[in-house]
């Protein structure tokens, strides 16, 4: 019985830990715009549009590193450009 109680202990340790930290992937929601380490690399937190929520959007420097049907933007708080969809 005492095992179980550690094993689950554990088990919800590694699941708090790994909910909470950690950056979020390209395209997950994020909290501080231009923050820096919140995104993973290669991508940068801001926002898709004006009236969305925050994301991580995929960072560049010239509009030939996004897609066809993406715009490369500068994002608030940072020196750092977004790929956004146009």
């Amino acid at each position: 019985m005492r095992t179980t109680w550690i094993g689950m202990g554990l088990m919800v340790g590694a699941l708090l830990a790994w909910g909470c930290g950690g950056e979020s992937a390209l395209g997950e929601a994020c909290e501080e715009e231009g923050a820096d380490g919140e995104c993973e690399g290669g991508s940068v937190c801001g926002k898709p549009d004006d009236s969305a929520a925050l994301q991580c959007l995929k960072t560049c420097v010239e509009q030939t590193d996004c897609l066809a049907d993406e715009e490369c933007n500068g994002i608030s708080g940072s020196d750092l450009k977004g790929c956004r969809p146009k």
